[in-house]
This record gives structure tokens, sequence and C-alpha cells, in this order.
């Protein structure tokens, strides 16, 4: 019994549960039995089969009908449709025998005892269903063949044909034996592509689960990563300023000791002072480049300057705009809204990565582009829940500008932080460059396992 639970899952603690998708999936599946169930009654009929039967075409189709209303709850209570099916079998199988006999109604009993053990939530239950059924089944079986008219039909129609003994069974335990060879690759079959379909799903949400754990361990790696890297730009940064300070601090006295007494040795202190303090602003430089320049909302550094001055939101994009714009390039910039006031509904961290989206996409139009025009446009949709930014120009690159590709890489920063995604390149049949960026309207960061699908190309 052991053995058998392992094999139904017993020990797992996972439930498979069906979505209502799957729920609507099935009542088209029900309507797809009954049809398919309907006409090969019908072509029956139609060749005589059911001249025998002892209720009519009403009771048929009352068998046909309460076996493809189970399929519409195959997921919903999977083990009590697998027993009603079990009881439908028997109960059509006695009264409508040729109608039960049919290959239509033998698939979709086969369907149902299937989904029982695929869906089974209790897989406990599902074992104890399993062996009910099979019991129920074969004491059946064998009511039928031994007290029933199973056997005198069998000995009947091999008589009627004159049918001899071929081997050393006779031919009425021969059709017997294959009849129960017959059920148990029936039921045999039903019960493997269950457990199949129930370890494919089980394996499905393992994987799932798998993947959702490295994920979130690579995003703690890499926010180790980058606290470990501003550690040690911090510390670079303290040697820098500490030893450049100092030693500016000592030529300075010096150059106050001589200055009257030697003009020529404090103008070389002096001369000291404005080298070291070049070397500082250079080697600060070197290392504040390697930062990124999309700063996470979330970080310290938001944090700090939220404290100084308001965050710039979606509303200060007109002034961006006349700020950006030169006289040799106009810069129009437009917030689009799905509905009045839909702006209000952004979240403050999405504004802001949106709003300097724009910014640094306008400044690289200034540097490395020949543009005379420059639009963004900020759409906010809250059907789609989707806020998406796109900046084009009409320039084509300028000379000697190319750039360290810094600015493009905070920017997918942002985007990916904020769960969306972004596309940047040249413009198709025309000057200019694009860059395009979306964000969920929540800002859902990537740690929540989700990825945004763009509303538009």
């Amino acid at each position: 019994m052991e053995r058998l639970e392992r094999w139904f899952g017993a020990e797992e603690r996972w439930e498979r549960v069906a979505t209502s998708a799957d729920r609507r999936q099935d009542v088209h599946w029900a309507v797809f039995a009954f049809v398919v169930a309907a006409i090969g009654l019908e072509f029956i009929r139609m060749g005589g089969g059911l001249a025998d039967e002892t209720f009519g075409m009403g009771a048929q189709y009352v068998a046909v009908v309460s076996g493809a209303v189970l399929v519409a709850f195959r997921r919903i209570a999977p083990l009590t449709v697998m027993l009603l099916a079990a009881a439908h079998f028997i109960v059509a199988g006695e009264l409508m025998p040729v109608v039960m006999a049919s290959l239509p109604m033998q698939l979709l009993a086969f369907f149902l005892f299937f989904s029982g053990i695929a869906w089974a939530r209790d897989r406990r239950g599902a074992v104890l269903a399993t062996l009910a059924v099979l019991l129920v089944m074969a004491l059946w079986l064998a009511w039928w063949l031994a007290l029933g008219s199973g056997y005198t039909q069998i000995a009947e129609n091999l008589a009627e044909e004159g049918i001899e003994r071929y081997g050393f069974l006779s031919p009425v335990m021969a059709l017997i034996l294959y009849t129960i060879l017959v059920n148990i690759i029936y039921f045999g079959f039903a019960i493997a592509l269950g457990l199949v379909s129930w370890r494919g799903a089980l394996e499905r949400h393992r994987s799932a689960e798998r993947h959702r754990t490295i994920q979130a361990q690579n995003f703690r790696l890499r926010d180790q990563a980058v606290v470990a890297e501003r550690l040690r730009i911090a510390r670079e940064l303290h040697d820098v300023v500490a030893h450049h300070v100092s030693v500016m601090g000592v030529q300075a006295a010096a150059a106050r000791r001589v200055l009257d007494r030697d003009p020529d040795a404090a103008r070389e202190s002096l001369a000291a002072i404005e080298q070291s303090s070049r070397s500082a602003v250079g080697q600060m430089r070197d290392l504040l480049g390697t930062l990124r320049s999309g700063e996470r909302e979330a970080g310290s550094a938001d944090a700090d300057e939220g404290l100084r001055s308001p965050q710039p939101t979606l509303f200060d994009l007109a002034t961006l705009a006349a700020e950006a714009s030169t006289p040799t390039c106009t810069v129009t910039v437009e917030l689009v809204e799905s509905e009045p006031g839909a702006g209000a509904h952004v979240p403050a961290p999405v504004q802001l990565s949106a709003y300097r989206v724009v910014q640094e996409a306008l400044a690289n139009v200034r540097r490395h582009s020949t543009a005379r025009n420059a639009s963004a446009v900020v759409r906010v949709d809250l059907q789609a829940q989707q806020v998406e930014v796109e900046v084009v120009d009409d320039g084509t690159p300028r000379v000697g500008t190319s750039g360290s590709g810094l600015g493009l890489l905070g920017m997918r920063e942002r985007a990916q932080y904020l769960g969306g995604g972004v596309e940047s390149g040249p413009r198709t049949g025309r000057h200019g460059w694009r860059v395009r960026v979306w964000f969920p309207l929540d800002g859902r960061a990537v740690e929540s396992g989700q990825t945004l699908v763009p509303t538009r190309a």
C-alpha cells in the first residue's frame, strides 16, 4: 500500500489546481464529447444496432448527456467525477449495452477515469478511489460472466457460428480471457496516463519553483556585488581625497611660510597644489565613471536626494522640454493619458524613472546627434497597466561623439528593476534615433518573478 501511495504521490504536499481558463475549456470539451457521442449513436441507429435495445431514444440520449456533462467538472471535483463515471459505466452498460459499448462512450469513460487520477488533489483519496473503481469493475465483470448472461451469450454466439477449437483453450474460455485482458489494458492505461500527467505537472511546478529560487538568489548576489562595489569605491574615494587634501594642506602651509622671502618656492608649492587638485579630480572622475547613471529609486541615494528636493514627476516634462531646447534643436515633450488624470495614478518611482529616461535620451541627442528636432512622448495607459516612454530625433550621428554607453545601460537597469524593458536603435526608413522604454504601472520589481510584455511594438 505504501508503494502504491508513493506512485500516486501521496507524500507530496503540492496540489494541482485548475485555473478558470481550464474550467472554461472543460465546458467546451463537454460539448464536444456530447456532439461526437451523439453522432456515433445515430450512426449505430442507422445501421440497425439499436433495434434490440430495451430503452428508446430518450433514455439513450440521457445516457449520452449525463456522461458528457461529467467532463465539465473533471478538474473541479476529479475524484467525484471518476466515481460517478464508474457508476454511469455500470448502469448504462447494464441498461443499454450497445450504447455504452460504442467507441465514443468508451473513450469518454476512459477520459474521465484518466482525469480523476491526473487532477485529484487528495492523492491518498485518489488511491482509494482507484482501488474502489477497479474492485467494482472486477466484480461487475465477474458477475456478468459467471452469474449474468455474458457466458451464455458467448457460448451461443460461438455455437451459431460453428467455431471450432484451435488451441489448448476452448473458444469460450479464450474470449473470456480476451475480455479480461481488454479491461486490464483499458483501466491500466487510464491509470498510467493519469499518473504521467500528474507527475508532469508536478515536475513543471518544481521547475518553476527552482527558477524562482535561482532568480531570487541571482538578485541577492547582484545586490551584494553592488554593495561590495560601492564600499570599494567609497574606500578608494576616501584614500584619494585624504591623500591629495593632505598634500595640498602641506603645500599650502609651505607656500604661506616662504611667500615673502622666497617667491619661487611659493610658486612651486602653489603649482604642486594645482597639480594635486587636478589629479584628485581626475581620479575621482575615473572612479565615479564606473558607477551607473541609472540609480535605483529604492536605494539610499534617491532617499537622500528626496530629503533635499522634491523628485521630478511626469508633470515636470514641460519644464524639461523648455530647458532641453536649443537654438539648433527644438524639443517637444508630450504626456498622453488614456483618460484625464491618468498620470496621477502612476507611482512616484515610475514617474521618476520615466522622467530620467526622457532626460538622458534628450541629453544623448544634444551630445551625439545633429538633430534639428527631437520629441518625447510619455503614454500612460490605465487599461494596459503600462507606462511607455518614446524619444525620437531626426538627426545623424555626430562625428567623434560615440559616447560610453552608460546612459543606455542606466535606462536598461531602471526598466529591468521595475519589470519593464528597453528598445533602442536607428529609426527605420528615416534619419534619427529611437529610444523606447516601458514600465508596469504598479512599478513592481523583477524580483516578483513576473515578466512584463509590451503592448505595442
